[in-house]
This record gives C-alpha cells, structure tokens and sequence, in this order.
C-alpha cells in the first residue's frame, strides 16, 4: 500500500474515490441515498477548494497501481478544549468496498499518527457515527469518545445523526 499526497492534478482521481468510496458505505443513511450530501460534498468545485486550502491535506491511498481510498487531515483543527496548534483532525479516511476490512485502515491511521508526531501535535481527533463498526476499530487504536453531537442534515435518518468525537493523545 502506498500513501501519497494529492494535489490539483490528482482532483479526477480524487473526486472519483470520494464519490465511490462514499456510495460503497453510506447510502443507507439517507432517505435519498446521499444523493445531496455528495452532491455537496464530493464534486469537482467542493474538493477543488478544499484542496487548496492551506490548512487540509489529502492523500490517496494505493494499492497495486490502484487507488482504493483517500484520507483528508485538518492541520491546524482544535476540538472543544484542545487548541488548534496542537491539535489535528482527521477529517476523512474511506476505502472502496473491495479494500475494506485488510488492515488497511491500521496502516493509514498509523501514517496518520506518524504525520501528526512530525507536525509536533498533542492531539489526533476524528469524528464517527456512534452507530460504525469503526468506533470499536478506533478505540482498539488508542482513541477514546471525547463527546458527541447530532447531525441536521433533512435527508438524513434520525437514527444515524449521533457522531462521537474521538481523540488520541500522543
């Protein structure tokens, strides 16, 4: 597996991992399969400005010549009380169906982990749907439930709006 730096050339390939990746797993909690949340989320335009922000980063995640998922980290990204500086979110980590449930995921996090001792923070956080098998997988990663809040989205099902916040210390 390799895991490499997106940039501005790479948005297709970007944008196509997102929208698979996404429809892979997460069309059941929608009434409309995801069909706004991707539009919103996942297009051309939206990734493009999310990939020149300075403070995001995007990586694809390679297998075999083969990109198979994508993670997005949030430098400089605080969460309740731990500050931005020493802080860093890892917004985003999907894999297609086909690259699920390898020990992908522990490969990716630990890059995860390694980048963010680099970048001198205190504090990796994500966030996780209180109702994904990935909870378990995090907590057996050394991430512990911070807190939780509740997602507004209209089309989505009321039982799948609680997210957990999800920390690890260094």
């Amino acid at each position: 597996m390799e895991i490499k730096l997106c940039s501005q050339q790479d948005l297709p390939e970007l944008v196509a991992i997102a929208n698979q990746s996404y429809l892979d797993h997460y069309t059941y909690l929608w009434h409309d399969n995801g069909e706004e949340y991707i539009r919103s989320n996942f297009s051309d335009h939206q990734l493009k400005e999310e990939l020149a922000n300075p403070n995001a980063v995007f990586y694809l995640i390679v297998q075999e010549n083969k990109t198979i998922g994508y993670l997005k980290l949030n430098i400089d990204k605080g969460v309740q009380d731990y500050p931005a500086a020493t802080s860093l979110e890892l917004q985003r980590l999907y894999f297609i169906q086909s690259a699920s449930g390898k020990g992908l995921g522990k490969l990716a996090l630990d890059f995860v982990i390694d980048y963010a001792g680099k970048k001198n923070k205190k504090i990796v956080w994500l966030t996780s749907m209180d109702s994904s098998r990935a909870v378990a997988f995090y907590q057996k990663l050394g991430f512990s439930i911070h807190s939780h809040y509740f997602l507004t989205f209209p089309t989505m099902k009321e039982a799948y709006r609680k997210i957990l916040v999800m920390c690890r210390e260094l």
